[in-house]
């Protein structure tokens, strides 16, 4: 194996990072060919692309890049796999499009060990996307969780600390509602895209429960499920600590409520940070938005809902060799490491949990890593299907009803909906 390139250790220098334990093959055997690189448009990958001429220099081949804006994301990769492949070496696909485009991609299993990647780095919730029929089609690189934001002033003020479970959350929205005119907490209840399931979600795992048992099968309807959806809707219905209107609410709803001051906790994607405290969006400054990891159900293990995009090889391309090298160098912690910590970026997404746990990267970001970390220690994730886009829909109009008074029959509620998945699965 031939050592680094210049390049690599100089930026490993600058930007404080350790050198890349990725190496290229010795004796550059795919020199001279390129890897074309289908990829959503994101800041994250465009700083990898400011870096790929390392890695050009080191193998010989050539990465070009083409970015697609995510409304266009996943038409453009079906219209790769109905044309064959072949444009096409690498591409991104997100977590809930996998199954329905397998036949794009390929397994890489052994081009991947190859490349020495440390698969047990990335926390199972988003490998799990990277597996299909018990093989790995792809490798995660970009990955959100879900955090609880909140105002550490109001909670001051009423004399409490950020809640560690569900339980604790009431008692902490009750006591910010006493001592302020803030709501305790901002949810979503409403219909679009899925979004009133984030939260669900987790209650449903904390109370020990799941959307589907081994055989496929709706479980959502179970005890556990009714228990979490009690749990929630009273949040709106019974405890009464969400603002005004929410039975409405979609995820930006929530967003709002706390960058207005409205609401006083919000749990919601981590990338969502950067509206909370930008001055020409919210009322709110620095000081005023803490963060922690997800609650937990008393007594469970702490879970986050997650959203994944990996990286893959597709089937019909020419150079696999060559895009299975470029994978092993995209997916090397360094990388993301050096991006995390790079001065003139404000990238925060990691899904290494070398990364998430690293002392630099947390002390850049105040701790935001770690406690994404503490949630997907244990987060197993959650299977999608080719079917999942008419699933969630028939879940989130069973929550929205419920919110809503259209519906106070919970397990009759759940009941239906777990009827009309299983005609459809």
């Amino acid at each position: 194996m031939k050592s680094l390139t210049s390049t690599v250790a100089i930026t490993a220098a600058l930007f404080g990072t350790a050198a890349l334990a990725w190496e290229p093959t010795e004796g550059k055997p795919f020199e001279g060919q390129t890897v074309n690189v289908l990829a959503v448009k994101s800041s994250q990958f465009e700083a990898h692309e400011a870096r790929v001429a390392a890695f050009e220099e080191a193998t010989g081949i050539d990465v070009v890049y083409d970015y697609v804006p995510f409304p266009n994301m996943k038409e453009a990769l079906t219209t790769e796999m109905v044309a064959g492949g072949g444009d096409y070496d690498v591409v991104s696909i997100m977590d809930q499009w996998v199954v329905s485009l397998q036949n794009l991609v390929e397994p890489i299993g052994p081009a991947i060990e190859a490349q020495g990647t440390d698969l047990t780095d990335f926390p199972a919730a988003h490998l799990r996307h990277g597996m299909l029929n018990g093989e790995l089609i792809g490798l995660p690189v970009r990955g959100h969780v879900q955090l609880l934001f909140y105002r550490p002033d109001l909670l001051e003020a009423a004399g409490v600390a950020p809640p560690s479970t569900w339980e604790e959350m009431v008692t902490v929205a009750k006591a910010v509602q006493d001592s302020s005119d803030a709501a305790g907490v901002a949810l979503p209840y409403g219909k679009l895209s899925g979004q009133n399931l984030m939260v669900w979600m987790n209650l449903l795992w904390g109370n020990g429960g799941d959307l589907f048992d081994a055989d496929g099968a709706p479980t959502f309807n179970s005890e556990a499920g009714v228990k979490a959806t009690e749990t929630y809707v009273g949040y709106l219905r019974q405890e009464e600590i969400v603002p005004p209107g929410s039975a409405v609410f979609v995820e930006q709803d929530a967003v709002n409520s706390f960058k207005q001051g409205n609401s006083a906790m919000l749990p919601v994607w981590w990338w969502v940070r950067s509206q909370l405290t930008d001055p020409e969006q919210s009322t709110l400054t620095e000081d005023q938005v803490g963060f922690t990891a997800l609650p937990a159900v008393a007594g469970a293990d702490r879970s986050t809902y997650t959203n994944t995009w990996i990286f893959s090889v597709t089937e019909g391309s020419q150079s696999k060799d060559a895009a299975a090298e470029f994978l092993g160098w995209l997916t090397d912690p360094a990388l993301e490491r050096e991006v995390l910590l790079d001065p003139e970026l404000t990238e925060v997404v990691a899904v290494h949990m070398s990364n998430l746990t690293d002392a630099d990267v947390n002390a850049r970001w105040g701790g935001m890593h770690q406690a994404a970390a503490d949630a997907l220690a244990t987060a197993e994730g959650i299977e999608f299907g080719e079917d999942w886009p008419r699933i969630s829909e028939i879940l989130e109009t069973a929550i929205s009803s419920l919110a809503s008074g259209e519906s106070d029959d919970i397990k009759a509620t759940l009941d239906t909906a777990a009827q009309e998945i299983a005609a459809i699965r």
